[in-house]
């Protein structure tokens, strides 16, 4: 069992006999059941938008000759018919906008120009047919060298496809993959005296109205991208399209992986023993009325246990996609959110307004855009799938996700500490002077101002210990190796040559916190962690209990 993790060409991982999904209908129900002049697919990262892209360029490009060999025995071939009007009857010019992303517009234009060069080169042979008209062959030319001018690099897409047109004598079926990427670099990193945001929008805008809006060598497109993006006219304004978000259910079990088919999997795998770790970490997404996993997690955990049978899952998405969107959301201080924010991390529901077509220039706008966005972005699901309303109870999806969730929290939290700077030295003085009374309020006061749930760990308390303490000025160092083991967190003021070291303990009871840190205290005791502090004149110790946003210290002077 070959699994091909991080092969998005469909023609590759059917060649080389890697596992596939057979995701193969979504053709015949793209063709059958719709008349979309242009379909645009909205789904969160890596739920398998670009391999479904490669798929239909395979099965429609009359440039791959026959494409029988890669499709033969999946679910497309049963549709014989269909087959014979459509496979491999039509050119197909094929973009994907990933990696259109820099730190300026003039830098994300020149990727843009380094992609449409990639594409030319990929198409190469049609300047040499006599049927091209010689100034579509110049500017294709110029476009190869990225030497094309800004008017013939929006109008582009429309060039090569009245040339592909020329060519095959059929208009052409255009598929655009991620399609929003360049948006939404430009909007995270606009400004007012850069207007990368206004600069990047024209040009996208631009190239979609010159090959989408009545274009007569067009004979479909198909676009995907995370976001719809409204108001303004990218694609909006064309005749019979069709925008599918995670809220419809038309197409809803194509991207992602059913239940059906991750057990399949799992039994092909032999694997079968992990189908509650992989529903637990991976699945709960609701697209439409239907409950899908996140393939690449499934692909990349499958892999894993493919290697070593005990594998413990891991958070696969995060490295992969970028979550920026969670910190700043997290961090939003105009909109009251905590309280939702703590409803959802302990594994609670809450109901918002959702809209699917947003503006990534006002996705700050209002509270019900950042919720929006977060859905449609699959940071959270739809709690119930029969929900037809724009009113939905929102819900994080599984514990990959809400790990995500966790560890934004937490550097929202040390964040905003190190913006607290007065009560950092006023908890400090607090300590340095034993008065555990007030270092006690102090701590409390600071946790309650903060985002909390049960499902804490003792490593949670530590990093926000940590981050109340650093930056002062002292040596602090979490987890030093001293005396018989690790103390959680050890803090050093040379100049004073006074030390203090710090236990902390979660309790699962608020009327266990004093035993709990009178234990922590005990630990510092009993696994001589003062041994690593020799040539200070004063050493403080404490064991501090936790319980939800209760702390409570209790001191141990040496």
């Amino acid at each position: 069992m070959k699994i091909p993790v991080g092969l998005e060409d469909f023609d590759e991982i059917r060649r080389n006999h890697n596992y596939y999904v057979d995701k193969t209908d979504f053709i015949y129900d793209l063709m059958e059941k719709t008349v979309n002049k242009v379909s645009l697919f909205t789904r969160p990262r890596r739920f398998g938008k670009t391999l479904m892209m490669s798929m239909m360029e395979s099965f429609f490009s009359i440039q791959k000759g026959d494409s029988r060999d890669v499709f033969d025995g999946l679910n497309i071939m049963k549709h014989e018919a269909f087959c014979r009007e459509w496979m491999n009857q039509y050119p197909v010019l094929f973009l994907t906008l990933k990696g259109v992303e820099a730190l300026s517009f003039e830098q994300a234009y020149e990727k843009l120009q380094v992609k449409l060069a990639s594409l030319c080169k990929t198409h190469e042979k049609l300047v040499e047919s006599d049927r091209i008209d010689s100034d579509d062959r110049r500017i294709f030319m110029d476009l190869k060298a990225q030497k094309a001018s800004y008017a013939n690099v929006v109008d582009s897409l429309k060039t090569i496809m009245r040339m592909m047109t020329a060519v095959y004598d059929k208009p052409v079926i255009l598929l655009i993959d991620e399609y929003d990427v360049p948006l939404a670099k430009a909007s995270e990193l606009d400004t007012p005296e850069n207007d990368y945001y206004r600069k990047m929008l024209d040009v996208i805008r631009s190239m979609f109205d010159a090959a989408l809006k009545g274009n007569e060598y067009l004979k479909f497109a198909v676009v995907t991208g995370c976001l719809r993006i409204a108001k303004e006219s990218i694609i909006t304004g064309t005749n019979n399209f069709k925008s599918y978000s995670v809220l419809d259910k038309a197409f809803s079990a194509y991207f992602g992986f059913t239940q059906k088919e991750v057990d399949t999997i799992l039994r092909e795998a032999d694997r079968q023993d992990k189908a509650e770790d992989i529903r637990t970490w991976y699945d709960g997404y609701i697209f439409g009325n239907t409950s899908v996993y996140c393939p690449w997690d499934v692909i990349n955990y499958v892999a894993d246990l493919l290697n070593d049978k005990d594998a413990a899952p891991q958070n696969y998405w995060k490295n992969t996609s970028h979550n920026g969107i969670l910190l700043t959301f997290a961090k939003k201080t105009e909109f009251d959110i905590s309280d939702k924010f703590e409803t959802l991390l302990n594994g609670g529901t809450i109901i918002q307004t959702i809209s699917d077509a947003l503006s990534y220039d006002t996705l700050h706008a209002s509270e019900d855009n950042l919720w929006s966005v977060l859905l449609m972005t699959g940071y959270l699901t739809k709690a119930d799938p029969e929900v037809k309303s724009d009113t939905v109870e929102l819900k994080i999806p599984n514990a990959e996700i809400s790990n995500i969730f966790e560890e934004t929290v937490v550097q929202r939290f040390l964040d905003t500490l190190a913006l607290d700077r007065s009560r950092q030295l006023e908890l400090m003085d607090a300590l340095w002077n034993g008065d555990e009374e007030k270092a006690s309020n102090l701590t409390t006061d600071i946790l309650f101002d903060t985002i909390s749930y049960h499902d804490y760990h003792e490593n949670y308390y530590h990093a926000f210990l940590t981050g109340l303490i650093s930056g002062l000025g002292y040596a602090v160092k979490s987890n030093l190796e001293n005396g018989l083991g690790r103390s959680d967190i050890d803090v050093r003021d040379k100049k004073r040559r006074r030390a203090m070291l710090l236990e902390a303990k979660k309790s699962e009871k608020e009327e266990d916190m004093e035993k709990d840190a009178l234990r922590g205290r005990q630990q510092i005791i009993d696994r001589e962690y003062v041994k690593g502090l020799k040539g200070y004149e004063s050493v403080i110790c404490y064991g501090i209990s936790f319980y939800q946003k209760k702390a409570l210290v209790k001191k141990l002077v040496l």
